[in-house]
Parts: structure tokens; C-alpha cells; sequence
């Protein structure tokens, strides 16, 4: 019996994981963006190119299967435009898709779940490519 999948949550549960979920489903978002900061204080491991990871929806159920098709880690000012609209969550353009973000890191569910991070130019991000597998 193959061990359990690690499960991936985007966002925090409500509307915006809703969102997320929905927009993976339908092929829209195939990239995501985390802090390398985020995997150093919670001790996990950066992902890996043929990582499949279970897709949790808001009430923690399981909705499909996603594998990691690429990873890059360079600085937050080095982001191009063909991540963000990878992504999916409708930014045509890297200043408003890092602002949306910036807010996120700094919301007060991130900042409970992992402490503040501070986020500049030369933050270390982690860019991750996915497919639908199920």
C-alpha cells in the first residue's frame, strides 16, 4: 500500500482557497508562490519536479491530485508576468499580482500560523509549477 500523499492547501480556508481550488480545477492556475521563509520555519522541504500532493478544498476534503512540474527560487523582485498569469487569479500585471500577495503574506492568518515575515525586493520565493493529475 503506497503511503498517503502530503496534502496541499492554497490560501486559507473560505473564499479565496474556494477560488483557488475552483480556478486548479478548471486548468486556470498552474503556478503558485510561497516564501522560502515559510518552508524554513515550518521545517519542510522545498517541492520537488514529480511531487504529487492531494488538493484540500475548504472543509479539509480531498478534490484532486496535483503534481510539481517545475520549481525556481529567486528573489520576489525577479517575478515574471508569465508566473503571475500562470497563477490564475485574474493579475494581468507583476505589480498588482505582488501587492495581492504582500497582503496575504502579512495577513493576520499568516502571521498566526507562522510569525511575521518581512518582504522586500530581495526575498527569497519559491515558484512552483503544477499539472491537474485527477
Amino acid at each position: 500500500m503506497a503511503p498517503p500523499l502530503p496534502v496541499a492547501e492554497f490560501g486559507y480556508p473560505g473564499p479565496v482557497r474556494d477560488r483557488l481550488v475552483a480556478a486548479i480545477l478548471r486548468g486556470e492556475k498552474t503556478s503558485t508562490t510561497s516564501l522560502v521563509e515559510e518552508y524554513t520555519r515550518t521545517g519542510e522541504p522545498l517541492p520537488e519536479v514529480g511531487q504529487r500532493t492531494a488538493l484540500a478544498d475548504s472543509a479539509g476534503g480531498i478534490v484532486a491530485v496535483i503534481e510539481t512540474t517545475g520549481v525556481r527560487t529567486l528573489p520576489l523582485s525577479e517575478v515574471e508576468l508569465d508566473h503571475v498569469l500562470a497563477e490564475g487569479e485574474g493579475f494581468s500585471d507583476v505589480p498588482s499580482w505582488r501587492a495581492a500577495h504582500e497582503r496575504f503574506w502579512s495577513s493576520a492568518e499568516a502571521v498566526a500560523e507562522r510569525g511575521v515575515i518581512e518582504v522586500g525586493d530581495q526575498t527569497p520565493v519559491v515558484l512552483e509549477a503544477f499539472r491537474l493529475v485527477t
